[in-house]
């Protein structure tokens, strides 16, 4: 019998990654639901999906608000949170380590290593 594919959250403002990580997901047999609100991406966060990818600098969502809500969900806090930013930014980096990201990573490493993140992070052990 074969399962449902995995899904991951993706909340990206930016086409271009929106793109790398429709055609990383699709080449590692994964769902994506690309949301555009912090209420859709609190909603994504309870049905469990394998992982969460979020743009820190997505005018869509209030990234460190939406970080601190998941994290301290009791249940939404299992899923891995991978945060992703421009390399200026690296206030905002830390402060979305401090809120509870599990990584965060500039827009380059994540463009760079999204098909083994992906992999890592959404296999069974």
């Amino acid at each position: 019998m074969n399962k449902p594919p995995k899904r991951i959250v993706a909340a990206a403002g930016d086409l271009l990654f929106t793109v790398k990580i429709t055609d990383a997901a699709k080449r590692a047999g994964l769902e994506v639901d690309f949301v555009k609100t912090d209420k859709e991406l609190l909603e994504k966060a309870k049905l469990q999906p394998a992982l969460i990818l979020l743009d820190l600098t997505f005018a869509g969502v209030q990234p460190l608000k939406v970080i601190g809500k998941l994290k301290g969900d009791s249940e939404m806090k299992r899923v891995p949170l991978i945060a992703y930013v421009p390399p200026e930014q690296g206030q905002l980096k830390q402060k979305a380590h401090e809120a509870g990201c599990n990584m965060v990573l500039t827009r380059a490493a994540l463009s760079q290593n999204l098909p083994q993140l992906l992999k890592r992070h959404t296999e069974q052990p």
